[in-house]
């Protein structure tokens, strides 16, 4: 599950995508439609409206502000990752697995460990920053759509690798900057990128607390 993602404006390659989502002329349609401000900088949340890469009208690599999150009918509810596993099969995501993928560009990802108390319910616990070593930037995978006039995205997520296992039972798909422009290509099979995900981990824990989330209303497929 991926639920909170941080972008921090200082390297130069995530600064110039920040500022082009800022400046696109969507960011405006954004605010006119649902006064929404596109979000540069700090820790995003499901529904903020963030920059996202995803092909132009010529299939070139583009930023495009995008809000967080596909309505799901079904559930009169809203839903913010889907799972890699099972995304080309359902109703919600398959059209987007198939032509409409994206890049999701953030520093780190943020996840809570869930563990399984006395009484057998799951509880959280710590929070902690997970980014791929290496790497001050992670590329997270996603789908988009249309939704009434506004591209929405989903984070896509897989089982997770290591030591994130004692973390979390899901955490997100994430691939390499080269293979950036294949995944966002209509053409391509998604299938054939996702051996190239990347599973060298680095995390450490948050040393400022905050609230336990309350995942209770909030859906993920």
């Amino acid at each position: 599950m991926c639920k909170r993602y941080y972008m921090d404006d200082a390297p130069k390659e995530l600064s110039d995508i920040l500022i082009k989502a800022k400046r696109s002329k969507l960011a405006d349609t954004f605010v006119k439609k649902l006064a929404r401000q596109v979000v540069t900088s700090g820790e995003v949340r499901p529904t903020d409206v963030v920059p996202v890469i995803a092909p132009n009208a010529s299939r070139q690599i583009s930023v495009f502000p995008m809000q967080w999150g596909f309505k799901n009918p079904d559930h009169d509810s809203t839903v913010f990752n889907a799972r890699t596993e099972t995304a080309a099969n359902k109703p919600t995501f398959k059209d987007a697995w198939k032509s409409h993928r994206c890049i999701v560009p953030a520093s780190w990802y943020y996840e809570w460990q869930h563990y399984k108390s006395h009484d057998g319910k799951t509880k959280t616990g710590d929070k902690y920053t997970i980014q791929p070593a290496g790497n001050d930037i992670t590329w997270l995978c996603g789908l988009y759509r249309m939704e009434d006039g506004l591209p929405h995205f989903v984070i896509l997520t897989r089982e997770p690798v290591g030591e994130l296992a004692k973390i979390h039972d899901r955490m997100p798909l994430i691939l390499p900057k080269e293979k950036i422009d294949e995944w966002i290509q209509p053409d391509i099979q998604p299938e054939s990128l996702l051996p190239y995900a990347l599973t060298d981990m680095i995390f450490e824990k948050c040393t400022v607390e905050e609230p336990k989330i309350d995942y209770s209303n909030i859906f993920s497929h």
